[in-house]
């Protein structure tokens, strides 16, 4: 809605903007390195009633069962069409609706094998898109080709890159044969939301330039749009989330004509002396700057626009006060760059912008927004908006309402503190057990079958259990009599007690009780065991042996490497006490960690968070392999959060397993290379330390795409060649298959200390 529409009698800009506490987030400049997660056909996230077909084959090949690398035994594992598919491939469709507008850079096709039963897959196939349910869009390539290669069997996922990636709500999957033949499938998506807003952009068609004999087309060559004289109610170029090279006749894409990632346009050719461009959005939205990627090589007639007339509108009218905005033209640099122009804080469902010429051309390649989003109202907010809304203001309702906000900040200032305060506190209680572990005095309240009496440990994240660190007096008398522990029946015996917390919903419950379950059929000396459980009155809990040197990570941070010849080692180290570590020991807590791999991959059991954070160390460097880590505020840098995914040790994790969400024995492997990496450099750093976290996962697509770029782990100082490149570097190996067991691994280590 417009300003005035707003906006009531008497009341100030300041005021509006209190009532609608905006703030700000970035309309996305897609990264598509980053930009390729799996969007929910394979996870779950996609509803079965988000998933419809033009038919199927019987109720067991429902379009329901088409969700990629996914057999759960209900169904015969895919959709089938009921009729044989033909090669124009423009009849029988899947389709997916995202319920949302999404980035998608990335397909995934897998056929029908039903566990040896079915033996149908679409050897290629068509893609169709639309943002809106109505008007569909063939995909095709950046060379106009619209047929995409599938599937050779039944079993193998084929992926396959979307270049140019689309934006769109609704995607359908189309088989293609060259004969008749009965054809299955399973599809994934792959990308993120697309939180522009934007859903199309008509501008002027691009123009031809010739430069020194050569045809350089500055079309939007993949505009999903109208095309007459103007390319109108499409997204192109200008939203595929790559921007120009500073010489526009090179191109990122291999193969293209000179002038590919440039839309561009010639003063000449359009005599007003500016292109005119008009952006839709989805609804009315606060703009305050526009991002315009453009080129700058004036040695060729090209320069960056000398002005920007925008003009708004949120309902039929254009608005008559544009915004204008001049940068400062640089006859110096030749290089592209993007150029950020201010919009005043309009608010607008449709923004119409005039660039004017600086020089014979103009040449754009990419154009993103930046804009306020309105949160849910404050407590305070609402009672402001509520009151200012229900009448007008006079001065008796003024003091009124400045003696309730102010009570209501008060109050609001108090509660931060007092978490601040808190967390203060949690922090150097965390040191305080991590590093130190005091033993607290005899406990005085029950908890399960033994008494225990709680050390203060940091809470764990959202949605997770917590974790106490206790002393358990009477334990003994309940263990099996395999069970090694460490103590005597005497002492007092060290436990974790993971509770499950009381707002946790039933799918929380379930798996707490899974993990029970699962719990309590481990049974090796490299594993920590289950001691005891709660499960009839909440909060659920269980109990599990602690060592009493805490955890790896801390462990080895506070040791040195011994050096020194095996002669003077010996020596060395008695006179250093437990502050150093030979490599041998280190090579031996490796073996143990391998040990109890080794056991939970013979009852194929995935670990999913293997590192040192989460493997304990008792006497004699006796090491047990635990999930403790994510529960502590301690290493709240190994976790990131993918777009509302849960939190993930991104560092630790195989590139399928960030890209493609597959846990496997494999990727166990992958995180094992990376904790073996941890002990050798004594936890000195992080994995990847010189990366930020959006490089790391930027990294993982270098692996995908295995052309030679990847950044691997670097070899650590005191690492044999043979650890390293043999043992470490064969754990990060690209294809699954190809990686060592971790009966492999343990072997290998046991012999390397031979």
């Amino acid at each position: 809605m417009k300003k005035d529409e707003k906006l009531r009698a008497g009341r100030s800009e300041d005021h509006s903007r209190l009532i609608l506490a905006a703030r700000v987030s970035w309309m996305l400049l897609v990264f598509v390195e980053l930009c390729r997660y799996p969007l929910g056909m394979t996870g779950g996230q996609i509803q079965d009633e988000d998933i419809s077909a033009s038919s199927q084959w019987s109720e067991s090949t429902a379009a329901r069962f088409g969700r990629l690398d996914l057999d759960n035994g209900d169904g015969d594992g895919a959709w089938c069409p009921d009729i044989m598919s033909g090669p124009d491939g423009l009849k029988e469709y899947l389709q997916v609706d995202l319920r949302s507008l999404h980035f998608i850079t990335l397909v995934g096709t897998q056929g029908r094998h039903a566990d040896g039963m079915g033996n149908e897959f679409a050897q290629r196939y068509r893609i169709k898109y639309s943002r809106d349910g109505s008007n569909w869009v063939g995909w095709q390539d950046r060379k106009g080709r619209q047929v995409i290669e599938g599937n050779k069997n039944a079993y193998d996922v084929v992926l396959k890159d979307l270049e140019p990636p689309i934006i769109a709500r609704f995607v359908r999957f189309m088989p293609v044969t060259d004969h008749s033949m009965i054809v299955c499938m399973r599809v994934e998506l792959y990308g993120c939301e697309w939180l522009d807003g934007l859903i199309s952009y008509s501008i002027p068609d691009g123009h031809q330039m010739i430069y020194r004999g050569l045809d350089v087309y500055f079309n939007d060559s993949v505009n999903d749009g109208a095309s007459a004289e103007r390319l109108t109610k499409g997204l192109g170029q200008l939203t595929d989330g790559t921007w120009g090279l500073d010489d526009f006749l090179h191109s990122h894409i291999y193969g293209m004509w000179p002038g590919y990632d440039y839309v561009g346009w010639n003063n000449k050719s359009l005599p007003k002396g500016y292109a005119e461009m008009i952006f839709e959005f989805d609804h009315v939205r606060n703009f305050t700057s526009m991002k315009v990627h453009c080129n700058n090589m004036f040695s060729r007639g090209v320069r960056m626009f000398r002005q920007a007339t925008c003009y708004f509108r949120s309902g039929s009218d254009w608005e008559a006060d544009p915004v204008t905005f001049r940068p400062t033209v640089d006859r110096v640099s030749q290089g592209a760059r993007f150029i950020t122009v201010s919009l005043g804080d309009r608010t607008a469902s449709a923004i119409k912008c005039r660039f004017h010429f600086s020089d014979l051309w103009m040449l754009f390649s990419e154009v993103a927004f930046h804009m306020f989003t309105a949160p849910k109202l404050s407590l305070e907010t609402y009672i402001l908006f509520f009151l200012t809304q229900a009448q007008p203001l006079d001065e008796s309702n003024t003091r009124i309402l400045i003696g309730c906000l102010v009570a209501i900040i008060a109050i609001l200032m108090t509660i931060i503190v007092i978490i601040l305060w808190r967390q203060v506190w949690q922090k150097m209680l965390e040191k305080l057990v991590l590093r130190s572990r005091p033993r607290p005095s005899p406990p005085t309240t029950p908890l399960c079958p033994a008494r225990v009496a709680p050390l203060p440990t940091p809470p764990m994240r959202e949605s997770s259990p917590s974790v106490h660190l206790c002393e358990a007096e009477g334990m003994q008398d309940f263990l099996d009599e395999d069970l090694s522990l460490e103590g005597n029946r005497d002492s007092p015996l060290l436990v974790a007690v993971k509770t499950l917390r009381e707002d946790a919903n039933k799918n929380a419950r379930n798996d707490f009780l899974k993990e029970i379950r699962i719990m309590s059929r481990l049974r090796d000396p490299n594993i920590v065991h289950l001691l005891a459980v709660c499960v009839d009155t909440d909060p659920l809990c269980m109990i599990t042996e602690y060592m009493e040197n805490g955890d790896l990570n801390q462990f080895l941070c506070n040791l040195k490497l011994n050096e020194a010849a095996d002669e003077d080692r010996k020596d060395q180290e008695e006179n250093e006490g437990e502050s150093m570590v030979s490599y041998s020991k280190l090579i031996g807590m490796a073996v143990q960690i391998s040990s109890g791999m080794k056991y939970l991959s013979s009852l194929n059991f995935v670990h999913r968070d293997l590192a040192t954070r989460n493997c304990l160390v008792g006497k004699n460097y006796t090491i047990k392999i635990a999930d403790f880590g994510m529960s502590r505020n301690l290493y709240r840098g190994d976790y990131y959060r993918i777009q509302g995914r849960a939190v993930l040790p991104i560092r630790w994790m195989s590139w399928e397993s960030i890209l493609l969400g597959k846990f496997t024995m494999a990727s166990d492997v992958w995180a094992f290379g990376v904790t073996l990496w941890e002990i050798v450099t004594l936890c000195k750093k992080q994995p990847y330390s010189q990366l930020s976290d959006e490089q790391v996962i930027e990294n993982t697509g270098e692996f995908f795409r295995d052309q030679g770029k990847q950044v691997y782990l670097p070899k650590p100082l005191c690492c044999p060649d043979s650890v390293y490149n043999d043992l470490m570097l064969s754990c990060w190996r690209r294809n699954a298959k190809q990686r060592p067991s971790f009966q492999e691994i343990h072997t290998q280590l046991t012999e390397s200390l031979a």
